[in-house]
């Protein structure tokens, strides 16, 4: 190697350390790293210009080498972590790994073009949240490389209600009719946008047919108190770092029903330990709300902060056990994985979603009014409100109405 390369190895370990790295992390990081340099000079390639193929061609040659060292292949994921390492490593090196894609040719400049605008367009004067952008990019982005590889940029000129019929076929296999509607919905978006910017002649969003779904048809999942206190007793038992954050996850869930973006989201600054409050910032109004800080959670967010969070400047409560210490990026598996510890199998989905059904059904049952259920939950509007009352099925049983002639005959 030479001297650059072992200045990069040795900044390479100091960032590691920085983000809390362990030692031995640390050393198998840079010792992955240092072999993928030692193969980079023998092939006179520079670091600063390493590719995606090129980093999967060195692991091909890195498990071809294991094989003949050691008379086998190595294992299934033995491949992780000399790519987190060289991963790391080119990080350090380009500032930016996996690098942007490279826009070749013209029709992959006015598709990036359209979905610049499209996602600015989305932010600033629609106001969307992040999660609703992402969602409506994606589709955006999907659609476009779709029609731009069959047609080139004219065809956007001449797009037709088959053209769009042809790409709802290739979206609907494996979707169910809720997820169906969401993409015709994400469709017709994109199309009013183009038809409005002078990219399309013709208005072609109400021509995207999508499956009918009758309000209030499902049923959302939802959990007992028996099972939610079976959920926190077998977590809470579980003192590891990972076993009082989850715990604390939990505590949040059970009490407020909180979205799971509002426990991304919670930072060190919401909780007001003097006032005993709790400042919840709502991820889809944007809005913020004060709750008072229940003895449960308090006692659980406390036990966390002092035993299982790890030291970083993050000012985000719950962030990874391991390094490197970010936020929790989706708190689904973590939840869905207490669930199944503790035995629990809630019908449909099992996300942090029940807890937050579960939650609502109690306060019905408390006859607290639909509005306060509404703005605790951090809903808009009180119509939010009406799908967790089809959960209350004991509650309406009680008020529902003899049909006449209903006996049963013999």
């Amino acid at each position: 190697m030479t001297d650059t390369d072992c200045e990069l190895i040795a900044k390479l370990g100091k960032v590691l350390a920085h983000q809390k790295y362990s030692p031995v992390v640390v050393g198998n990081y840079c010792c992955y790293a240092r072999a993928f340099l030692d193969y980079l000079v023998r092939r006179d390639m520079p670091v600063t210009t390493v590719t995606p193929p090129q980093v999967e061609q060195y692991l091909r040659h890195a498990i071809w080498s294991f094989r003949k060292r050691h008379g086998r292949p190595p294992g299934p994921h033995w491949h992780s972590i000399p790519r987190s390492g060289i991963h790391a490593l080119l990080r350090l090196a380009q500032g930016q790994w996996p690098p942007a894609l490279e826009v070749i040719g013209p029709d992959a400049t006015l598709r990036q073009a359209i979905c610049l605008a499209y996602e600015t367009w989305l932010r600033d004067e629609r106001g969307l949240a992040t999660a609703s952008i992402d969602a409506l990019m994606w589709e955006a982005r999907h659609f476009l490389a779709w029609q731009l590889d069959r047609g080139g940029a004219a065809s956007l000129i001449e797009l037709s209600v088959r053209d769009i019929d042809l790409y709802m076929d290739t979206r609907t296999p494996g979707l169910r009719r809720k997820s169906l509607k969401d993409v015709a919905e994400r469709l017709r978006s994109v199309l009013r946008y183009m038809y409005r910017t002078g990219h399309v002649p013709t208005n072609l969003a109400p021509h995207v047919i999508a499956p009918l779904l009758y309000a209030y048809e499902g049923v959302p999942s939802t959990l007992e108190r028996s099972q939610i206190v079976a959920v926190l007793e077998a977590t809470k038992n579980d003192i590891s770092p990972m076993g009082l954050r989850d715990y604390a996850m939990l505590q949040l869930l059970a009490t407020y029903g909180l979205r799971s973006g509002e426990i991304r989201n919670l930072l060190l600054e919401d909780i007001d330990w003097r006032a005993e409050s709790l400042r919840v910032h709502h991820s889809k109004t944007r809005a913020c709300s004060y709750l008072p800080l229940m003895a449960p959670v308090g006692e659980a967010l406390l036990d966390y902060l002092r035993q299982g969070r790890p030291k970083s400047d993050r000012r985000e409560v719950f962030i990874r056990s391991r390094a490197p210490y970010r936020p929790l990026r989706n708190i689904y598996s973590e939840i869905r994985r207490r669930l199944s510890a503790a035995g629990v199998q809630p019908p449909g989905k099992c996300g942090p979603h029940v807890f937050r059904h579960a939650r609502a059904v109690e306060l019905l049952r408390a006859s607290v009014p639909q509005k306060v259920i509404g703005d605790l939950l951090g809903h808009r509007s009180t119509e939010s409100t009406i799908p967790y009352l089809k959960l209350a099925t004991e509650d309406l049983r009680a008020i529902a109405l003899d049909v006449p002639g209903s006996e049963v005959l013999l």
